[in-house]
């Protein structure tokens, strides 16, 4: 589901070709897969080492997207403490609690009035324990005007964070995921277990400073430059698929 229509996507690899059964304008795709992006530009500036060099060589092509805010910040939020599988069948059953019906047994996501009208009881079969109250209380803080979330756009990586992390249940990763996947903001530098281990591990000769969240995101910002949002893509799913980069710093 993509703003509130069914989409079916698939990817050709052999061919590079990219399939899409949409009634959206292929402008909308374009946009959303980041199609426009001058990757080989991309890859120049952030490709500083054997480590991002090796992810980049193996999975060139591999794009970030734009998600629309309101679904990438509640799929987040959703995430936090959670599992891929979990993740999708909470926003299924939330979708299916709250969104329209598309098609047949096929929901859009649900909008932020129809959230902010619930109540922690009303969404206790949707698998989200303790972050039903925070899902309902980020929807009136939006529904409200305390959060413009819309507004963020035309804000700097710096406030933009700020504002998202107002909203209970919102740290630094998620906040820099919302800001990166769907804002665009690509001095966004979210740090998880994976990216954590990367930099400890093969960044240690020359990263400096504490190991901190924060630390590691501000050192990415120094080394790769403005798209590290880029490197962290290539290097997280390097190491996710993996478990490993390369053998080496020169």
């Amino acid at each position: 589901m993509v703003q509130g229509d069914y989409v079916h996507a698939f990817y050709e690899q052999e061919a590079e070709t990219l399939y899409i059964d949409s009634r959206l304008p292929v402008e909308f795709f374009v946009k959303y897969f980041r199609l426009d992006d001058d990757l080989p530009c991309i890859f120049s500036s952030i490709d500083h080492d054997p480590y991002v060099h090796e992810a980049i060589s193996k999975y060139r092509g591999l794009r970030l997207i734009r998600q629309d805010p309101w679904e990438c910040l509640v799929s987040y939020m959703i995430a936090t403490a959670s599992n891929i599988p979990r993740i999708m069948k909470s926003i299924e059953k939330l979708s299916r609690l709250l969104g329209r019906e598309i098609v047949d047994g096929i929901y859009a996501f649900p909008e932020i009035s129809a959230l902010a009208a619930c109540c922690g009881e009303d969404l206790c079969d949707c698998s989200l324990g303790f972050r039903a109250r925070r899902l309902i209380k980020a929807a009136r803080m939006i529904e409200s005007g305390e959060l413009d979330l819309y507004g963020l756009y035309d804000m700097d990586y710096f406030q933009a964070k700020q504002q998202l992390m107002n909203i209970e249940g919102i740290g630094e990763k998620v906040a820099d995921c919302i800001l990166l996947f769907s804002y665009g903001k690509m001095e966004a530098f979210p740090v998880d277990t994976h990216v954590d281990k990367v930099i400890r591990n093969y960044y240690s000769d020359i990263f400096e400073g504490p190991y901190t969240k924060p630390r590691m995101a501000e050192w990415a910002r120094s080394y790769f430059g403005h798209y590290c949002g880029y490197a962290q893509q290539y290097l997280f799913y390097q190491h996710r698929r993996e478990g490993k980069l390369g053998s080496g710093m020169d």
